[in-house]
Order: C-alpha cells, then structure tokens, then sequence
C-alpha cells in the first residue's frame, strides 16, 4: 500500500524529529561524561587539566578542518556529512578512552581496592557512552549491530592503556590530567559545534535544551546509583 503525500510526510517529519532528540539525548550524555573526566583530572593537576582542554579544542578543529578535506567521506552505511559527524564522534570517544586506560593503571599503581573501583566506575560508565555513540550513528542510517561494534572499537584502548600506565605509573600519572582535560575539551568542542546544531535543525530549541539538561541529569543519577 502506498503512502499518500499527507501520510508520507508526517512519516518522514516524526522521523526527522526523532533524529533531533537522539542528537539531544546524545549531547546531554557527553556533556556529563565531559563533566566527569574534567573533575577527575582536577584531583590530578588543575593547570594540567586547563591545558589538556584548550590541547583538546585545537586537535578537535584541527581534525574537523582534514575531515573537512575530504569532499566524500564514508564510514559503513554512511556517506557525506552524516560520515563527518560519524568520524568526529568516533575520534573523540576513542581519544577518551586512551585517558581513561591510563586512569585505570594509575590508580591499580596505588591499591587494588582503588583500582577494582575506578574500573568498576568506568566500566559502567562505558554503558551510557555506547549509547551516545549508536544515537548518533543508528539514527543517521547505520545498523544497530554496526554501530554496536563500533561503539565497542572505541573503548578498546582502555585495556590497552591500563596494563602500561600500571607498569610505569610514575610516568603516566602526571600526564593523566592532560588526557582527561583533552577527551573533556574534544568532546565539549563536538557536543556544541556538531551534535545540538544537528538537534536544532530538527526540533525547537525548547525541547532540545530539555532533553539535553534530562540527559545530563540522568547520567549523573545513573552514576551516583550505580557507583555510589
């Protein structure tokens, strides 16, 4: 059964809608995780940190401007633009999972107790950032299970990471605040310059601004529960 032109485009219309609120929903999630990398690097070095968020601001436009490049760019099921945003996105949460890594064996370098914490806290913090990742990628046209896989790419180098820093923890500990304000910077950068200008185009920004404030105060709640 065809659709007449009424019904096709209200389909279409819930469909670019839906598009704005995932792109809100993802936002309001990377801002709180942005949130939490740059007050744990805080308790590591404040100007450290200061100077890994304005290193993560240039390497992200830096990035954007050679994507930019790149008049086709593809990944998977994406081309275009929608591949820009995908790489973007990809680049910055596997960036902060290499801080991340570094944050587990550091803290396995003080005791195990800290260490089994602070990877239970990122282990479940993993959860909403996967979930980020597939609101932008799943909705853009990419399937569940790729975008699932890609989601789980980003977060590979945490073990990579760990299992050095761990080894040389005097040499990785004083870097570390450098890497959390950095995946902070890059991921604040993408959140503004990207993802709520995609949700602003699609919806109002009465409900962009609160299911991205929603979002934000979910995460921190799903945290506080779940890690304490």
């Amino acid at each position: 059964m065809r659709l007449n032109p009424t019904k096709a485009q209200r389909t279409k219309n819930i469909s670019r809608r839906w598009l704005g609120i995932a792109s809100a929903l993802a936002a309001g999630l990377m801002l709180a995780a942005s949130h939490g990398l740059i007050t744990e690097g805080n308790n590591y070095g404040f100007g450290r940190t200061i100077f890994g968020i304005v290193l993560g601001l240039v390497l992200i436009s830096l990035s954007n401007k050679l994507i930019a490049r790149d008049k086709h760019p593809s990944i998977g099921d994406l081309q275009g633009g929608d591949a820009r945003k995908a790489l973007m996105i990809l680049g910055v949460m596997t960036a902060h999972s290499f801080a991340e890594g570094i944050g587990v064996g550091v803290a396995f370098g003080g005791t195990a107790t800290l260490g089994l914490f602070i990877t239970l806290a990122i282990a479940i913090h993993n959860i909403p950032e996967g979930l980020a990742i597939s609101l932008v990628l799943v909705p853009r046209g990419m399937s569940a299970w790729k975008a699932s896989l890609w989601s789980i790419f980003t977060s590979l180098p945490q073990p990579l990471m760990a299992v050095p820093a761990f080894l040389l923890v005097s040499y990785f500990k004083p870097i570390l605040p450098i890497g959390l304000g950095l995946a902070g910077g890059a991921m604040i950068w993408m959140v503004f310059a990207e993802i709520i200008p995609d949700a602003l185009d699609e919806i109002s920004p009465e409900l962009a601004g609160t299911v991205v404030t929603l979002s934000f105060a979910g995460l921190l709640i799903f945290q506080d529960v779940m890690i304490g």
